[in-house]
């Protein structure tokens, strides 16, 4: 039998049959590639999203720390003025390194050389520190430099200063008292006993910050063991606690009441029933 011939009309179907075949299939390779397209974005987003959040996490971290080494440095240059401004007027002399040392020894060599300050203990200047005798002003010019320790972009720094300007202590005196009259003592706001000597050890506080784990082994001038104080530990201690030489307490703040004494000038006629300091009287 003879084969029966294609009509155009059966070869116009055909041709568009095969026109919707080729155009699904490039429909379906265009749809994987988009899909392929859309995961390698992604990864590509989390490759890049995760270095960044690490390093944000590691900014916060660091600007907490120099936040704390501004606070520790600022406090113990004024607890150091003071010292230095009770003892100016006998010696004539400002000692760098007796300010670099009160320095280094109220925030603690431990903290500072575990810290971000370039130098540790080292990189703390007092150079420009200075008794001016013809005003009589001490005037106390501290700096240093925080270094953190991310590379990313470059090496990260930034300067601190400190900079006091502090008169001798003189004593205090009430203005209705002439000091010929009698005696002079020296008390403090909360103390109990008056004191002749002002450089008796009672007045002075020699502040140490050391670490908590290590209280338990220390023990004051007297030999007693150190109690937390009831103004600024609550709770758990922290990780390191501040100590006097002669005191009962571990503290958690520097600025605590119990670790500042008040000392007065007074003529021993105006405080009668108060005993002397058996240490300097």
């Amino acid at each position: 039998m003879p084969l029966c011939p294609i009509t155009y009309k059966e070869r116009r179907i055909d041709h568009t049959i095969m026109e919707k075949s080729m155009n699904h299939t490039e429909k379906k390779k265009t749809r994987r590639t988009w899909n392929k397209m859309a995961r390698a974005s992604v990864t590509v987003s989390a490759a890049l999203a995760i270095p960044l959040f690490v390093f944000a996490t590691l900014c916060l971290v660091y600007l907490f720390e120099m936040n704390a080494i501004n606070l520790y440095i600022n406090s113990a240059v004024t607890h150091s003025a003071k010292r230095i401004s009770e003892d100016i007027l006998v010696v004539e002399h400002l000692s760098h390194r007796r300010l670099h040392n009160n320095i280094v020894n109220l925030i603690g060599t431990e903290r500072i050389e575990r810290s971000i300050i370039k130098g540790g203990a080292s990189g703390i200047r007092v150079r420009g520190s200075r008794y001016l005798h013809d005003s009589e002003e001490i005037e106390i010019n501290v700096e240093y430099t925080m270094a953190l320790p991310i590379h990313t972009f470059g090496r990260l720094e930034g300067k601190g200063r400190v900079e006091l300007l502090v008169k001798p202590w003189k004593g205090y005196l009430n203005s209705h008292s002439n000091p010929e009259d009698g005696q002079i003592v020296y008390i403090t706001e909360t103390g109990t006993v008056y004191h002749v000597d002002y450089s008796c050890t009672h007045l002075k506080l020699s502040i140490q910050f050391v670490p908590y784990h290590t209280l338990e082994g220390l023990r004051n001038e007297s030999g007693g063991i150190y109690y937390p104080c009831n103004r600024c530990v609550f709770g758990d201690p922290m990780a390191g606690v501040y100590i006097t030489d002669y005191g009962t307490s571990f503290h958690n703040s520097l600025n605590c009441s119990g670790l500042k004494r008040t000392i007065r000038a007074v003529e021993k006629a105006s405080i009668p029933g108060m005993r002397g300091c058996s240490r300097c009287s």
